[in-house]
């Protein structure tokens, strides 16, 4: 598989290392900003991805190079999972075919990897919009489905 549905090395180091912040904006510390990218099928990504490279990312209409900016539904907890997650993001009057995403962290942090990687997602397949809306749906935000849970 050339993408793989994983989080990254780096995020996982980066998260101990406080640069990654999932809170909302106003809060302290402030939230980072993470976007969404589209990949094409020749794409190699998964945990040794470290940071967003226009690379194999898809080209048509309806999609700018570096993708969507994402918008943080909350952090939350169970008795033994951490989670978050991400608002549905769309592209309008799009044409292009995507066969899996980068989701990463856009923020100017000091010590952070620029445009640094928090997960790569396949897909499973080509995904082709023509001339329609390609919408990203994320999962539930809870400790079963979250696109991002840490467990014991």
């Amino acid at each position: 598989m050339a993408i793989g549905s994983v989080l990254t090395n780096t995020f996982k180091e980066e998260l101990l290392g406080g640069y990654h912040s999932f809170n909302a904006a106003g809060d302290t510390p402030a939230g980072s900003a993470f976007k969404i990218a589209l990949y094409d099928d020749t794409a190699v990504m998964g945990t040794t991805t470290t940071a967003y490279s226009a690379s194999d990312e898809v080209s048509g209409s309806g999609y700018s190079s570096g993708g969507n900016a994402l918008t943080n539904t909350g952090v939350a907890k169970s008795t033994v999972t951490s989670y978050t997650d991400f608002s549905d993001t769309s592209w309008t009057s799009a044409s292009f075919t995507a066969r899996g995403c980068l989701i990463y962290n856009s923020s100017s942090i000091s010590g952070l990897t620029s445009n640094a990687s928090v997960c790569t997602i396949d897909f499973g397949g080509n995904k082709t919009v023509s001339s329609g809306t390609f919408t990203i749906q994320f999962p539930t935000n809870d400790s079963s489905d979250a696109i991002i849970r840490i467990t014991s």
